[in-house]
């Protein structure tokens, strides 16, 4: 992975001991942290009154708030704060409900020091990263939430043949130089189509595109059984 500019990083979870162990998984990651951690939500606030950091690590079970509640007070304030959820909660209405208020990853709360690393170094190049088994419970939970599934393209969006390879590829968290290389196109050439993609569904990102996907059938069913996301 290439190297990373300092990243700033805020914990916030009411334990102190696992503060203190994710603190010292940062500290030996492969690249540069600033590192500061909170107790409270109040707390937490405080602190981004003087610094709103790059990412939050954020524990969804707090004694001063929800972590629904925190994540839409977070990013109503500040929109270009990158959440990852650390947590225990992995139903799958759950997970797919976070993703939709606007967190970036998804991860357990017995973290190690690998996945970690992955999913900090995706998140501040590529904006978001999934597990495989996170992916999943996304589309479930999407499925479950609309009992009879559209068929094929049945949004009426038009795609082109060319916009669905794209969109598979992107549904499985390929970056742009990777899409270029499975597509034999130009790295410039996929933007374009990330852009029209983006346009069309009307969706700002690539999370919410990948999202809006799966709700609305826009993936051929042999294109991926489950787009993972990753």
């Amino acid at each position: 992975m290439a190297a990373l500019p300092p990243i700033s990083i805020s914990i916030l979870d009411d334990h102190r001991l696992f503060r203190q162990g994710i603190m010292y998984i940062l500290q030996s990651l492969y690249f540069d942290t600033k590192v500061q951690e909170a107790a409270t939500f109040g707390e937490l606030l405080d602190q981004f009154a003087q610094q709103v950091p790059d990412i939050l690590l954020l524990d969804l079970q707090m004694p001063d708030i929800n972590g629904i509640e925190a994540t839409k007070r977070l990013l109503e304030a500040h929109p270009s704060l990158k959440i990852i959820v650390l947590s225990m909660h992995s139903t799958d209405d759950f997970i797919s409900h976070m993703f939709k208020l606007g967190v970036r990853s998804y991860l357990p709360k017995d973290v190690d020091k690998q996945l970690l690393s992955t999913a900090i170094g995706a998140v501040m190049t590529d904006g978001y990263y999934f597990t495989d088994s996170i992916s999943k419970a996304m589309a479930r939970g999407l499925h479950a939430s609309s009992p009879k599934q559209p068929s094929f393209q049945s949004a009426a969006i038009a795609l082109t043949p060319r916009e669905i390879e794209v969109l598979a590829l992107i549904c499985k968290g390929y970056s742009t130089n990777k899409i270029a290389e499975q597509l034999f196109i130009s790295d410039r050439t996929v933007e374009g189509h990330r852009k029209s993609l983006l346009e069309k569904t009307n969706t700002p990102n690539a999370v919410t595109l990948a999202l809006y996907a799966l709700k609305h059938g826009l993936l051929a069913p042999d294109s991926t059984n489950t787009p993972s996301l990753q």
